[in-house]
């Protein structure tokens, strides 16, 4: 049976892969997209186009579509793409990458001079962010900031790397939510991906522990890699170094 909740979340029930009404996710939308003056660009890895459980379609469902844009690749450059260009050469754009050189997000609005009006979040594995951040001299370009947070991922149901690791629903609403001054906004963004994880686990599914958990209590399924540099990244790992 279809979803019946399609004009209470405005024709944003993902119509081309509609979930079976008993487990739609359209009556955790918010009835309207919510009202926000930052614009978000989501880099999308190809790699998370096609995964089933992703939570970017959840994010886009309930901004305004005109301040939530998805733009999927691997390279961009000013010839591929001039919009991306224009809005990485802005003084008020901000990449969400966490690193050495990455300011605090909320102590970066404290003291910056001109108010961000955009943010760019890198959506894939962490391999495939790195990937992304690194071979594309744009992204190099905006202010690199970062979350504070010791808050585990509500995320439950697809593996984390470490503890501290959230998917990019929840480092949109959390950055989103500073740059707006409204909490509300981050409590709304999380409510869809809760009721996904909850579905989930109420029809199989299993709470996955991040690869830092389950290496440092001895429940790591797989054997030890034999490449150094992969073992040397398991040994941060289990000593909570970040990578």
């Amino acid at each position: 049976e279809e979803c019946k909740n399609h004009t209470l979340a405005a024709n944003r029930c993902f119509a081309s892969n509609c979930r079976p009404q008993k487990v739609c996710l359209c009556p955790f939308l918010p009835l309207h997209p919510l009202h926000i003056s930052t614009h978000l660009y989501i880099i999308q890895h190809p790699a998370e186009e096609n995964k089933v459980l992703r939570t970017v379609p959840l994010l886009a469902a309930c901004l305004p579509q005109d301040k939530c844009k998805v733009k999927i690749g691997r390279r961009f450059s000013e010839e591929r793409d001039p919009e991306l260009s224009t809005v990485c050469r802005k003084s008020d754009t901000l990449i969400l990458y966490p690193g050495a050189e990455a300011a605090n997000l909320e102590e970066f609005i404290l003291d910056s001079p001109i108010y961000p009006s955009t943010i760019i979040i890198i959506d894939g594995t962490w391999s495939q962010a790195k990937d992304i951040f690194y071979k594309n001299s744009l992204f190099r370009l905006p202010k690199q900031v970062q979350l504070k947070t010791s808050v585990s991922s509500q995320y439950v149901i697809r593996t984390q790397p470490t503890n501290r690791c959230l998917s990019t629903l929840e480092c949109a609403a959390a950055a989103l939510s500073i740059l707006e001054k409204n909490d509300y906004i981050q409590e709304t963004l999380l409510r869809p991906l809760q009721a996904l994880c909850s579905f989930q686990l109420q029809h199989g599914a299993q709470i996955r522990l991040s690869k830092e958990h389950l290496l440092k209590n001895g429940l790591y399924p797989k054997p030890m890699p034999k490449n150094k540099r992969k073992l040397r990244k398991m040994e941060l790992l289990m000593n909570s170094v970040k990578i």
